[in-house]
């Protein structure tokens, strides 16, 4: 049958190829991964196996307090929601390495839903699921009205998308903003906790975000993931800061990016909790507590190289992490920053970031 019709033959040996090669390319990226890496049983991590948080332990300096939202849906969507358990856990253990006490509370108290991304989980994120006094609580959060805010140092509003929703007209929030703001003590948000910020008025009628450098989730990381965004929350982060006089700070997409501007230090996304929690330390007037930097903080490094300088310089910075300082470099997260690139339409930086996965690979092997 195929003889009389050459067309569908080779039409079918085209798209026999075509699998083939697929088929081929999808294996060869995931030999790309670091599969023993991930095959590692991290959830059964727990907190004083940690050094950085049980050795060298320092002294108390105070309180900080931690809100996450307690909305459990985006608004009318039905889409689930709640707040990042990586932003609270790592700001968490920074804060506690450094000799604070953490509270966390929320809009409503009690238990409010949390959402744990498994690809983005580490050993710190296992640790806290495990850790009895930080699940206590999460468990048990004060309700934001009771909070007495003369007893924290410092206030830090983890991300969520649920912060979209019951950060921004909470009056309480507004009031703790407001007043840490002016009496100086530090304010911290990360991700979507800066909606926290959007409709805080200072006592002399201007907006708190008034010529402030600020970054949180952009637009672009927004609408990647939630295509529908504009429709979905009452407003798109980027935009709301913005309107309001803010100077928006726009990092690389889903890379480390912090502003800090005086006692407001607020973070783009996930990947910026370490640094973020770590800069309101300092804004404390403390010395950061000596933190081994994690190979995702370290591969972050090296896709900011890349966005800025080019692969040639990204795989100079792999060599000096890997060879030189024997660092850990997360191939991981440099492979997904390619499939980001592949859902852009952006197939030469895929390729790019793919072969930089790949060099990051044959360095690793290096030093085995």
């Amino acid at each position: 049958m195929l003889k009389k019709y050459p067309k569908i033959k080779w039409t079918l040996i085209s798209i026999v190829s075509l699998l083939i090669l697929l088929i081929s390319f999808g294996i060869w990226f995931i030999n790309l991964l670091p599969l023993d890496e991930m095959k590692k049983d991290l959830s059964i991590s727990k907190v004083e196996d940690i050094s950085y948080v049980s050795q060298n332990i320092i002294p108390k300096r105070g309180k900080i307090l931690a809100v996450v939202t307690s909305k459990e849906t985006m608004g009318d969507s039905g889409k689930a929601t709640g707040y990042e358990l990586t932003e609270l856990s790592r700001a968490y253990y920074v804060f506690k390495a450094n000799g604070f006490e953490v509270d966390i509370a929320s809009p409503l108290g009690g238990k409010p839903p949390v959402v744990i991304d498994d690809d983005d989980m580490k050993e710190f994120d296992y640790a806290f699921l495990n850790d009895s006094i930080a699940q206590y609580k999460t468990s048990h959060t004060i309700a934001i009205n009771d909070v007495v805010a003369e007893d924290y140092q410092a206030v830090f509003f983890v991300g969520g998308k649920g912060a979209m929703f019951d950060f921004p007209e909470n009056k309480k929030i507004q009031s703790i903003v407001r007043d840490y703001y002016q009496s100086g003590k530090v304010i911290g948000a990360v991700c979507h906790g800066p909606a926290a910020l959007v409709n805080v008025t200072l006592d002399n009628g201007r907006p708190l975000l008034e010529n402030k450098k600020v970054s949180g989730f952009t637009n672009e990381e927004e609408l990647l993931l939630i295509p529908d965004a504009k429709s979905v929350f009452p407003f798109l982060l980027q935009d709301k800061l913005t309107s309001q006089g803010a100077q928006f700070n726009e990092g690389a997409m889903y890379l480390e990016t912090v502003s800090h501007d005086n006692n407001l230090v607020t973070g783009q996304n996930p990947w910026s909790t370490w640094k973020l929690a770590e800069t309101m330390i300092q804004q404390l007037g403390y010395t950061p507590k000596h933190r081994q930097i994690t190979g995702e903080e370290n591969a972050g490094k090296v896709l900011l190289v890349y966005e800025k300088e080019g692969s040639d310089k990204a795989k100079k910075l792999i060599d000096k992490l890997i060879i030189e300082e024997k660092k850990p470099v997360d191939r991981l997260l440099i492979a997904s920053h390619s499939i980001i690139a592949g859902m852009q339409g952006d197939i030469g930086r895929f390729f790019g970031l793919t072969r930089l996965t790949s060099y990051a690979k044959s360095k690793s092997k290096q030093i085995k």
